[in-house]
């Protein structure tokens, strides 16, 4: 047998190749300092902004310095296990989440790890947390309507699919309600939902999580949670990577709805850790990047265009203002990002209009685009009466004399605030709030008392639903998504009237 020497040659090569494709190389550095959620690492020159690090005991962190002679890592899980000298190992990837539909119904952390008891997660895909907007040239203008069930948000202020709406107010103003009763109305919508809970008490991301429950609402929604006891690493990357698992349903083809409650404690955590990192401080202490952290979040909210499937994602951050202070820094850096706002005013909550929605505030810069005809219809004045009746109260504190015109709209204004109110988590569908703003806009409250107008609703959406033509009419509405003639409407709303009264 004759001996080729390319053939010994070329299987030599051959051998080589596969074997340094299986050599995995790790750079090695060393902990020089560690305390309070952040090490400092001598030794990684090639470590990659946002990398996942190894330490010793299974610790894991993220290298968010890269400085000259050290990296400065933030710890994700038990660090107490970390002491100077330890070993620190690159994995050369970036921080990842488990994401998929195997998340649906569960509360997990930042990591994907599982906090309901129900077992690990078993998902098989994973997304990295941080990740570069969709384009402009990928993306199509919002033109669905993401139906809240809150009259007044889609009557006033309408939310799209794929917008990014703030929901803004002092504490204990209602703003996480908001965030639940939209959550709550996406029951068989087709929109999955992601709850992300930054810097909350465990009691009360366990409320929100039986409210979910109770509504059957866990069926499409994932609860991702960095409470207030966890370090200030988890409340860093937890609105990054509920994004994460938002954008593997977008890119599906398929519609999802991420809350961020709230970016406030979020930037807090973030100036805590840049503080640590030595990161020089900037207004009220906060870095100079802190504008960057949430507008690299929340533009990650996106319609994508039918070519990518025409999935999107809709982004509802949520931001706790001091004393209604809304001109400071962090709000009015989430106001210039986002596509509106929800203002929620303390003294209209304190005097039982709830939702605490201030119209005047208020705005959608999407608008009409993501209202169905219905309701775009119906509400034109509605606005108008609202801003007019809230100039002319003023007035009445004098106890002057007052014409006839102005109290018209005084009562037409205080029959529009109370047909807007609801209670928590009573959302109704999109033909019964046409109904009811159509009897306020057409004048069939005039000469119903305020404090008769919830009841003459109620009374109102009963008759319709349990009567023949007005079944036929609310189908009318959701299969055109028009008003129905009015002569037929204005028929029924006489014909319950006279029982009524």
């Amino acid at each position: 047998m004759s001996i080729n020497a390319n053939e010994i040659s070329s299987l030599i090569k051959a051998q080589i190749k596969s074997y340094s494709e299986a050599l995995e190389t790790k750079e090695v550095g060393k902990v020089t300092k560690v305390g309070d959620g952040i090490a400092l690492v001598y030794g990684l020159d090639n470590a990659m902004a946002g990398e996942l690090l190894e330490f010793p005991n299974k610790v894991f962190g993220m290298a968010l310095n890269l400085e000259k002679d050290a990296v400065g890592a933030i710890l994700l899980n038990d660090t107490k296990n970390v002491k100077e000298g330890g070993v620190v190992k690159t994995t050369k990837h970036i921080l990842e989440v488990p994401v998929g539909e195997e998340l649906i119904g569960r509360v997990i952390n930042p990591l994907g790890e599982a906090l309901d008891g129900k077992g690990p997660i078993a998902s098989n895909k994973r997304r990295a947390i941080e990740k570069k907007a969709t384009g402009v040239i990928e993306r199509e203008s919002v033109n669905t309507p993401l139906q809240t069930g809150i009259k007044i948000i889609d009557a006033l202020i309408p939310i799209g699919r794929g917008q990014r709406e703030l929901i803004i107010g002092d504490r204990q103003t209602g703003k996480t309600t908001i965030a639940i009763d939209t959550i709550i109305n996406q029951k068989n919508k087709g929109v999955y939902c992601i709850y992300v809970a930054i810097g909350q008490k465990e009691s009360t991301v366990a409320s929100v999580v039986d409210t979910l429950k109770r509504y059957g609402a866990m069926d499409y929604t994932i609860v991702v949670a960095a409470n207030a006891s966890d370090p200030s690493p988890l409340q860093y990357i937890a609105p990054y990577s509920g994004a994460a698992i938002g954008e593997e349903f977008m890119f599906s083809g398929k519609d999802a709805l991420v809350i961020y409650d709230d970016l406030s404690k979020h930037a807090v955590a973030y100036r805590e850790l840049s503080l640590l990192l030595r990161r020089p401080p900037g207004r009220e202490a906060y870095p100079g990047d802190i504008f960057y952290l949430h507008s690299r979040l929340l533009e990650r909210a996106a319609k994508l265009s039918k070519e990518l499937g025409g999935g999107s994602l809709t982004a509802l951050p949520i931001i706790e203002t001091q004393a209604g202070d809304f001109s400071a820094y962090i709000p009015t850096n989430v106001i210039s990002i986002t596509d509106g706002q929800i203002y929620l005013n303390t003294n209209l909550f304190h005097s039982g209009i709830r939702p605490a929605v201030q119209p005047g505030l208020s705005v959608s810069r999407v608008g009409g685009a993501a209202q169905i005809p219905a309701i775009k219809k119906t509400c034109g004045t509605l606005r108008l009466d609202l801003a007019s009746y809230q100039e002319l109260e003023a007035f009445t504190q004098f106890g002057s004399d007052l014409d006839d015109v102005t109290q018209k709209k005084l009562e037409r204004g205080k029959k529009s605030l109370q047909i807007l109110i609801q209670p928590a988590h009573k959302t109704y569908p999109v033909e019964l709030e046409t109904i009811s703003i159509y009897s306020l806009t057409k004048g069939y409250l005039d000469d119903i008392a305020v404090d008769k107008v919830l009841d003459f609703e109620k009374g109102l959406h009963d008759f319709f639903l349990n009567s023949i033509e007005g079944k036929k009419v609310l189908d009318e509405i959701v299969s055109t998504k028009q008003v129905p003639d009015s002569e037929i409407m204005d028929k029924l709303i006489n014909e319950y009237k006279k029982t009524f009264i």
